[in-house]
């Protein structure tokens, strides 16, 4: 469900991650009009990600800063974005310091997947705790997943959605606080499918992505998933599952061919070889692709 309320309150933001993700993230909050200080415990980038986050920014709009003291960063903000490594334990440690030192603000995790109530546990006024999953680049990319726990109060949720919708987003409420949110549940299923393919000797991964690139990729900007299966006829839809469906991968667990090339060391991208080859420089050629497509799909025409 789309949600605007008016009015938010944030003057003053605090980014804990200083990553790809954080540090754009830090743009995205100062675009509207936010004092955004951005820390990390690796303070050799801070200075890089700040300038970053600048250039996101923009010099009419708000401020970023950095620093690679917690406590300094998060004293005086009334808004707190976790995005550090996906890691349940390490957030969970994080956030139980966060509490303390920021005792009034309103503190949000950027996890992708881990549910909400788990991460922020430790903090006791689990009503000003939430989930705010930006997606990759998080300054480009509209949607921003806003996912309550069972404990966020509804104002914290308003407040948060009001912010983003500021900073030109387009956020969304997760109504349920489970794993994955929406995105990445629809995305995996996917992904599982996709190795399925490949490790039962369908197709090799380069077909894979050609198929999904020139078929359903072409689409699914213009045409969701379910206004298609309108579109097409509900009937034809309730067809094509009752003869697909029972064949699909459901296994309940990663794939074990993926589990086979991590232990490997065939990591993706940053190792050169995953399910392809990454030759050197490959991962920059694909990142400024994607950036490149995402911003012409976008200048072309609003999806929401």
């Amino acid at each position: 469900m789309l949600t605007q309320p008016p009015g938010h309150g944030f003057s003053r933001a605090a980014i804990v991650g200083a990553g790809l993700m954080g540090r754009r993230i830090a743009g995205v909050l100062a675009s509207a009009g936010l004092d955004v200080v951005v820390t990390d415990t690796k303070t050799e980038i801070l200075a890089i990600a700040a300038a970053e986050a600048g250039q996101v920014t923009g010099a009419e709009h708000g401020s970023v800063s950095a620093t690679g003291d917690l406590a300094a960063a998060v004293r005086n903000a009334d808004l707190v974005v976790e995005a550090i490594i996906e890691d349940l334990a390490i957030k969970q440690e994080l956030f139980a310091q966060l509490a303390d030192l920021a005792p009034a603000a309103v503190l949000a995790t950027n996890t992708s997947v881990l549910p909400i109530r788990a991460v922020t546990e430790r903090v006791d006024d689990g009503s000003r705790a939430i989930g705010t999953h930006f997606w990759n680049p998080p300054d480009l990319i509209p949607i921003v997943e806003v996912i309550p726990s069972a404990r966020t109060a509804p104002e914290t949720a308003d407040r948060v959605i009001a912010l983003l919708t500021e900073a030109g987003k387009l956020p969304v409420r997760v109504e349920r606080d489970l794993p994955g949110f929406i995105g990445n549940r629809l995305q995996h299923a996917l992904w599982r499918e996709a190795i399925a393919l490949v490790d039962e000797g369908v197709c090799d991964a380069e077909t894979v992505d050609l198929v999904v690139r020139n078929t359903i990729g072409l689409r699914l900007a213009a045409l969701g998933p379910l206004e298609n299966a309108d579109y097409i006829g509900l009937d034809l839809t309730l067809a094509i599952h009752d003869a697909v469906i029972p064949s699909l991968n459901s296994d309940p667990y990663a794939s074990p061919l993926l589990r086979t090339l991590v232990a490997e060391g065939r990591l993706g991208a940053r190792t050169g070889r995953g399910f392809l080859a990454w030759p050197a420089g490959a991962r920059e050629r694909t990142a400024a692709r994607l950036a490149e497509h995402i911003s012409a799909q976008l200048t072309r025409e609003r999806t929401f």
